[in-house]
């Protein structure tokens, strides 16, 4: 409190020019004990507007007498006394980040034509390989939509705990505009979820997943074919090492003899996840992973479906770490997994020719070693592949079988959050018949976090 009437008495001094300046003759003229009295009148003035401000900001009504002083506007504070956001909870914090990115990508595709406007053509997803068709040119893409945006909130709470919002979005959605012109894409939910104590509600990461996991890339994901990738509505409860989930189900399905894909959400059950961590200190972490679901399909009509069955899977996870350097990987394997891993490669069961649902089994696995060079550049080389046990019988020759793909990539940071980087890719894809195709790709890529 006596620092703070030092500063007051400082600000008084300077608004009634007692520190010299331009007001020098003013205190010549006037008798010290007329100066002792102004100044004590603006200390009092200023400790009142103190007060009344404390109370304003902390809810608490200031007293009648502050009130009745009040009533000129020589006498309102000059300092914004309204929260910027008048509806936020006392105690909140907000921040917002995120990232600009553009990627430019080269791509060459030796058995096929991939189609104008595929997601293909954004990111590598081993599903829109063409297999089995002539070769064409290199194609030219580039884009802003990975550029993402982060907001958040923290509240602190009773008993020392802390209430968390995140949401956060990135320019994946629907095109609103051609390359003609515009180049304009919506906006798309990755992440929008509350986080209080060992709760977490909302929508993030499967608890199947650690993202933690997934190396540095130019790419969108990176080792795509091996790795699982799912954002989805959860409820998930952590406990120390352990963390559970309730998370939204879908089944797809391939229809029996092969064709297009079946996404049925006719699900009554969620997915259930459990996962424990085995922390290492400086040398990394270990994370396994289970998974147990419901995979259900139900028409009405001719003809009409009404089955269900389980699927199940396990992952294991880990980041070791060798100095500055680190080995990331994943290996997950079960049945019915389909939809989790690869961007949904292959799917989760096939139906038979009774109506009944079949799970396909598989595997899926990659492995990324990060070097440092410097403190500005880095270099990751990874390593990604699936492998899927379709019954032809059932799927046709067109399910796919297999994946795999190879990438390494160089990133130059000259300034801080400034990235460039390059990463040069290569992809096979095989379906149940045997036909095969290959992607070839170089990406170049600027961003810029924030």
């Amino acid at each position: 409190m006596i620092e703070l009437r030092k500063v007051l008495i400082v600000s008084a001094m300077a608004a009634t020019g007692m520190a010299g300046g331009p007001l020098t003759a003013w205190a010549a003229d006037t008798a010290p004990d007329d100066q002792q009295r102004k100044l004590e009148a603006r200390v009092e003035e200023l400790e009142r507007q103190l007060r009344e401000l404390t109370q304003k900001m902390s809810g608490t009504p200031a007293p009648a007498s502050a009130v009745a002083k009040a009533t000129s506007p020589a006498d309102a504070p000059s300092i914004q006394t309204k929260p910027i956001a008048p509806n936020a909870s006392p105690g909140t914090r907000f921040f917002y980040s995120g990232f600009i990115k553009l990627d430019g990508m080269w791509s060459d595709y030796e058995d096929g034509e991939i189609a104008d406007g595929s997601i293909g053509r954004d990111f590598y997803l081993p599903s829109t390989i063409p297999v089995g068709g002539a070769s064409e040119g290199v194609d030219l893409d580039s884009h802003i939509k990975q550029s993402r945006f982060i907001f958040g909130t923290d509240t602190d709470v009773a008993g020392g705990q802390l209430l968390s919002t995140r949401l956060e979005v990135d320019l994946y959605g629907s095109s609103l505009g051609d390359e003609r012109a515009t180049n304009t894409y919506g906006v798309q939910v990755r992440h929008a979820y509350i986080q209080y104590g060992r709760w977490l509600v909302g929508q993030t990461w499967t608890n199947f997943m650690d993202a933690t996991t997934l190396p540095e890339t130019a790419d969108f994901i990176g080792p795509t074919d091996g790795t699982v990738f799912v954002r989805e509505p959860m409820v998930r409860y952590t406990l120390g090492n352990w963390s559970f989930s309730a998370e939204n189900p879908e089944t797809t399905i391939t229809p029996f003899g092969g064709g297009t894909r079946i996404a049925s959400d006719d699900n009554n059950i969620p997915d259930f996840t459990a996962a424990y961590t085995w922390k290492l200190g400086s040398r990394g972490f270990l994370r396994a992973a289970g998974l147990v679901r419901q995979l259900k399909y139900e028409t009405t009509g001719v003809a009409a479906v009404n089955d269900s069955t389980q699927g199940a899977a396990l992952s294991l996870a880990g980041k070791i770490n060798f100095g500055k350097d680190d080995l990331r990987f994943a290996i997950t394997g079960g049945d019915g997994l389909g939809r989790y891993v690869g961007v949904n490669f292959a799917n989760d069961a096939v139906l038979t020719a009774n109506g009944e649902l079949e799970t396909i089994s598989g595997w899926a696995a990659f492995a990324a070693w990060r070097h440092v060079w410097n403190d500005r550049v880095r270099s990751t080389l990874m390593l990604s592949a699936s492998d899927y046990d379709n019954d032809v019988r059932l799927t046709g020759g067109s399910a796919n079988r297999s994946s795999w793909s190879w990438a390494f990539n160089t990133f130059y940071s000259p300034l801080a959050k400034l990235d460039l980087g390059v990463e040069l890719r290569g992809a096979e894809r095989e379906i149940e018949s045997g036909a095969s195709g290959s992607m070839r790709r170089v990406q170049a890529v600027a961003k810029y976090s924030f």
